[in-house]
């Protein structure tokens, strides 16, 4: 009878744990190995709070001793936040590469793209590799689609404060782009001595995801400075790509 009884236990326990499971769960690694930014910590408190107002949940870590296919198995995606440089390796990058290859996905943010220069798949994962930035500007933004989810909060011709990224050529041709930041709003030249740039032209991408070896990546170029993430725009901006690729779900029917 006892154990009757304490099998039934243990059963409803299991029903009441899974009625209250968050709908997805999230690695979140800020690791660096160049430049540090100062809004990682921001960025990790919003990414957090986000997890709380949609029911998803958090592991954050800077340790790469927690890429192993055993440790990830339980995420439904990973989240790059202003991680720099070589930060994974060799057997590392084995474990990434088969996460993705699961149907998972992967969230870039901001310096992501400054990182794994070396790495030609995660190269192609994030899309665009960092070239260089001018200094902190104010310019106009322009939405490309709408219907992503997170997007319908920005408008065309909005003024946005970041640290406009100039990227090498797209590494992969599949990029869906989502916004492009206006040139002719700022200025976009740059010269750090061993590196110069002059801007991307009429076409200056800000974010984009696509699909990638079996999963999903987004990627936003926002997100240098940390009052950015108190702000709602950007945070549904990025609760939207967290939420496309953590589920696939999200994109509105007609979008291909």
């Amino acid at each position: 009878m006892n154990f009757f009884k304490t099998s039934v236990l243990l059963v409803l326990l299991g029903f009441s744990l899974s009625a209250y499971a968050e709908q997805f769960k999230v690695f979140l690694f800020t690791k660096t190995a160049g430049w540090h930014h100062r809004s990682i910590s921001a960025g990790v408190d919003a990414i957090e709070s986000l997890g709380r107002m949609h029911d998803f949940d958090v592991e954050w870590q800077e340790n790469t001793d927690f890429f192993t296919d055993q440790h990830l198995a339980q995420f439904d995606l990973i989240i790059f936040l202003n991680t720099t440089a070589d930060i994974l390796d060799d057997k590392q990058q084995e474990v990434f590469k088969r996460f993705i290859r699961a149907g998972k996905g992967f969230v870039g943010i901001h310096s992501a793209a400054d990182t794994e220069y070396e790495w030609p798949w995660y190269g192609q994962l994030v899309g665009h590799y960092f070239l260089i930035h001018p200094q902190i500007q104010t310019a106009r933004i322009n939405v490309l689609k709408p219907d992503f989810p997170g997007m319908e909060f920005f408008y065309d011709n909005q003024l946005w404060t970041d640290e406009w990224y100039e990227f090498k050529p797209a590494n992969i041709e599949s990029l869906n782009y989502l916004m492009t930041v206006d040139e002719n709003t700022y200025a976009p030249a740059a010269d750090w001595g061993h590196t110069q740039g002059d801007g991307m032209g009429e076409f200056h991408p800000v974010a984009w995801f696509h699909e990638f070896d079996g999963g999903r990546s987004f990627y936003t170029s926002l997100g240098h400075l940390p009052a950015t993430y108190s702000n709602p725009q950007f945070l549904n901006h990025l609760y939207g790509g967290i939420y496309w690729a953590a589920t696939g779900r999200g994109l509105q029917p007609d979008t291909p």
